[in-house]
């Protein structure tokens, strides 16, 4: 639909998603391909709880050409090595989902195998040794790769905690210089085609029109175009992922060890956060409402914070799941407009990117093809599925019986893609993680594991090795580990020597 050409882009919504897509737009045509606009209202405040993020994101920096130092300085950013889970499996109990990989592969089998084996025959539990992030994060350690050191050593995966506002910020900065042009105004109708039902125009309160060929919906949890205007069905994944609402509020941050990464505490009805800023600590407690009051949930957050509060407490109210069409016709949702999968593994910012990623590759010259249109909703509604199951599996594998929330948790049905990926990896320790996942065979077998879901089987080719020869290529990877870790320098150190 259209036969013109599609230059006139418009994005309702700015916050962190509408700038990082005004970004990217920006950065990959410049301001004479497109006419890009971005509407955003000053009047509705954003959500702004985005602190963490994968390692993903450095592409996404690495794409618009940001010097990572600047970056960090501008948004009061720090490094993220993974997530500590502390009293998930039971209380009392804590493991480490590390970014990077574990130990190494041979003779085409995943490293896994070769622990299991070494923990059959007495061994340690403890496969964080052979993981550098693991090893870092525990001495509280985490600095760039210096390209001097051995070739052999393995790197260190990282990402970053920041202030979402401040990248918000940073990056409308960094697309109003190329071109993009921001309007002040709310969002009151949308005008669409009385045939076609397409999108012609938005209208503000002000009275001022804009027109576009190509809208992006980036208006948060109202979805005003993708699902208000276009009536796109919203898919509820709250029976599988029950939590609903988050109370936030940072505090002043401590005199202690900055470390480099994120804390998620089980909670009797749902789970805590632990975001180390440079400038404070960012705290969440994310609950199910229908186990616990607000009242109660913000006693409970303010009440276990380690510093002075920076700020009143602020509740958010959400619903996990997303929309059965991201793009339909001329809209495309990103953000919280298109879906929402709850914080636990920090993935809201990534599916942003992602959505970037896949409208980028998909990004139509003269005319809205179906077929192109189902490739692009096909691509983004697995990237949502495959994130759900591996949330769902984190409260799934608890032996927490203490409230109705973990006993729910429990006993609920699951859907029949994570019983299957599940019943494999208990089999036979593989989980048949496909290319295009985000989450590879380490972060299951790291999150499995600590969850206590241990496998009954390894892969016989693991036994080729003799005890001798087995022994020795685990010491080695260890010892390789732990060379790469004594070369780092203390989070804090080096972040006031590398910012200055």
């Amino acid at each position: 639909m259209l036969n013109a050409t599609i230059n006139k882009i418009v994005i309702a919504g700015g916050g962190t998603s509408g700038w990082m897509l005004a970004a990217a737009l920006s950065k990959l045509q410049g301001k004479d391909r497109y006419d890009i606009t971005l509407i955003e209202s000053e009047a509705i405040g954003s959500i702004g709880v985005g602190e963490a993020t994968i390692p993903n994101i450095q592409l996404y920096t690495e794409f618009l050409g940001i010097d990572e130092s600047n970056f960090l300085k501008k948004t009061q950013g720090t490094y993220k090595l993974g997530i500590k889970f502390i009293d998930w499996t039971r209380k009392g109990e804590s493991y480490f989902h590390p970014f990077g990989g574990i130990g190494a592969p041979l003779n085409g089998i995943d490293f896994i195998h070769y622990w299991l084996r070494h923990r059959e025959e007495g061994g340690s539990s403890d496969f964080g040794v052979f993981n550098a992030e693991t090893l870092a994060g525990r001495e509280n350690k985490c600095s760039r790769v210096n390209s001097n050191v051995k070739a052999n050593l393995p790197n260190i995966s990282y990402a970053y905690h920041f202030d979402a506002a401040l990248v918000a910020n940073y990056l409308r900065t960094y697309a109003e210089t190329r071109g993009v042009k921001r309007v002040e105004g709310e969002i009151v109708a949308v005008e669409q085609n009385a045939t076609t039902g397409y999108v012609e125009s938005l209208l503000l309160k002000s009275g001022e029109k804009i027109t576009g060929h190509l809208f992006l919906d980036c208006t948060g949890l109202s979805s005003f175009l993708i699902g208000k205007a276009l009536g796109s069905e919203f898919i509820d994944w709250s029976h599988w992922l029950p939590c609903d609402s988050a109370v936030v509020m940072p505090c002043e941050s401590d005199a202690g060890p900055l470390k480099p990464y994120t804390c998620s505490t089980a909670k009797e009805y749902g789970w805590q956060w632990r975001i180390p800023l440079q400038n404070r600590i960012g705290n969440g407690y994310v609950y199910a409402s229908q186990y616990i009051s607000d009242e109660l949930a913000t006693q409970s957050l303010v009440t276990s914070i380690e510093g002075k509060p920076l700020g009143e407490p602020r509740i958010i109210k959400f619903k996990s799941g997303y929309r059965k069409k991201i793009w339909d016709k001329n809209v495309i949702a990103c953000g919280l407009s298109g879906g929402f999968l709850e914080p636990l593994e920090s993935t809201a910012i990534y599916l942003v990117q992602s959505t970037i990623t896949k409208l980028l590759a998909h990004l139509p010259k003269n005319n809205f093809d179906p077929y192109v249109i189902n490739a692009f909703n096909q691509k983004i509604h697995a990237e949502y599925q495959n994130i759900r199951d591996f949330l769902i599996a984190h409260y799934k594998l608890t032996e927490r019986n203490d409230t109705e929330f973990w006993r729910h948790c429990r006993s609920m049905e699951l859907p029949e893609s994570l019983k299957e990926r599940l019943g494999l990896f208990k089999a036979s320790a593989n989980c048949n993680v496909q290319y295009a996942e985000l989450f590879k065979e380490h972060n299951w077998f790291a999150v499995l594991i600590g969850q206590g879901l241990m496998p009954e089987s390894y892969h016989p080719l693991a036994d080729l090795l003799s005890k001798s020869e087995h022994k020795s290529f685990l010491s080695n990877i260890h010892s390789a580990i732990s060379e790469r870790v004594s070369l780092l320098d203390d989070h804090r150190y080096y972040l006031n020597k590398y910012l200055g």
